[in-house]
């Protein structure tokens, strides 16, 4: 589901403000409980004016996270082929610290993150992940043995898992960021194996 063509020409300004509301909503009561009734009094038109650009409430919750799914990729940005383990595993860390920040600065894309991620299976988040394992198997480190798809899965099950960890710290009395060592030793027991060359990070 997407908005109707009328949502997208509307200005760019008024789309975000739009779905800055709905985000708010959704993230405070829940994908399942926000009411649909109040979201589009707090962004200001009618119902009758907002089926004009949503066919409904799963129609606009589809929109909102859609939209939230983009700003994640946004932050971490494509997956480019890196020149050796090193600096792969430098472009990994990178992109993980971008997210926790980000995650930790937009509580409301984190509220939503895991539902956006479980609408997106067959599209640009696990395309990410898949395009890292296979330039890790590229590399030579991240085994072969194991189809693609399940591994790129598993592994960005292991980085979610990550941001919540490094993310409840931050949110602890004395916020102390944690040792990323420790999910890159995760990161190497996922992937190493006989088909490998022996994982492990590069320093």
């Amino acid at each position: 589901m997407t908005p109707l063509p009328r949502f997208h020409r509307l200005t760019a300004e008024r789309q975000e403000a739009i779905l800055a509301v709905a985000r708010a909503h959704f993230a405070e009561h829940g994908p399942a409980s926000a009411s649909y009734n109040k979201i589009i009094e707090a962004a200001g038109f009618s119902k009758t004016a907002a089926y004009q650009y949503f066919d409904g409430r799963e129609d606009l919750l589809a929109a909102v996270l859609g939209d939230v799914l983009d700003r994640l990729l946004g932050v971490l940005g494509p997956w480019t082929p890196a020149p050796d383990e090193a600096g792969f595993w430098a472009r990994l860390e990178a992109g993980s610290h971008a997210l926790v920040a980000h995650l930790h600065a937009h509580p409301d894309d984190l509220a939503l993150a895991d539902a956006a991620v479980g609408r997106a299976r067959d599209g640009a988040w696990p395309g990410w992940f898949e395009a890292v394992v296979a330039d890790g198997q590229r590399l030579g480190f991240i085994r072969t043995d194991v189809d693609r798809a399940l591994l790129a899965g598993a592994t960005a099950a292991v980085m979610r898992a990550a941001d919540e960890w490094a993310l409840t710290a931050l949110r602890a009395a004395e916020p102390q960021t944690p040792e990323s060592d420790q999910v890159w030793s995760l990161l190497r027991g996922l992937w190493g194996g006989a088909a490998a060359g022996g994982g492990g990070r590069a320093h």
